[in-house]
């Protein structure tokens, strides 16, 4: 968000997505749509029959669970329509978002593999295009060495392999 002389403007940056993460954001969006949008309509229905409204906590759950599956469905469509989807076929010349990269770190080899925060999972080898780690590895080639500052002070890399 950026305020200008009073007025706000939203700033979307693009998501780098997998196609595979995109299709399965796609048939949650209407997965949602479709039955989560039928269910609270019938659990509304059931709630409104019961009477009272103002003292009605199923109604006023429902309204909550109402409010948060529109909030979903706003959130994966923002995403949808603002994202990019990570080629399949990356060069092998430099790193990129879907890189995949084998770097030496103090004798240890470790493999990364270059997504998109809404796809990283850092335990699992997915680094984020804007974690320290992978923001300084986009643009670099094999036979380089990078140094990283984190939280736990500067990692040394050497670049190995990207894929």
């Amino acid at each position: 968000m950026l305020r200008v002389q009073g007025q706000v403007f939203f700033i979307f940056m693009a998501q780098y997505l997998t196609k595979e993460r995109y299709d399965e954001l796609t048939r949650e969006l209407q997965r949602l749509k479709d039955e989560g949008r039928h269910d609270v309509a019938l659990r509304l229905k059931h709630a409104k029959s019961l009477g009272d409204l103002s003292e009605n906590s199923e109604y006023q759950e429902t309204r909550d669970a109402q409010a948060s599956l529109e909030r979903r469905i706003r959130e994966l469509d923002d995403l949808l329509k603002h994202c990019q989807i990570i080629a399949s076929k990356v060069s092998s010349d430099r790193i990129t978002v879907g890189s995949h990269v084998q770097l030496k770190k103090n004798n240890e080899t470790v493999r990364y593999t270059i997504v998109g925060s809404n796809e990283a999972q850092p335990s699992l080898g997915l680094i984020s295009n804007e974690s320290p780690v992978g923001r300084t590895l986009l643009g670099r080639r094999a036979g380089e060495a990078i140094e990283v500052t984190t939280f736990k002070g500067v990692i040394r890399y050497e670049i190995m392999r990207i894929e």
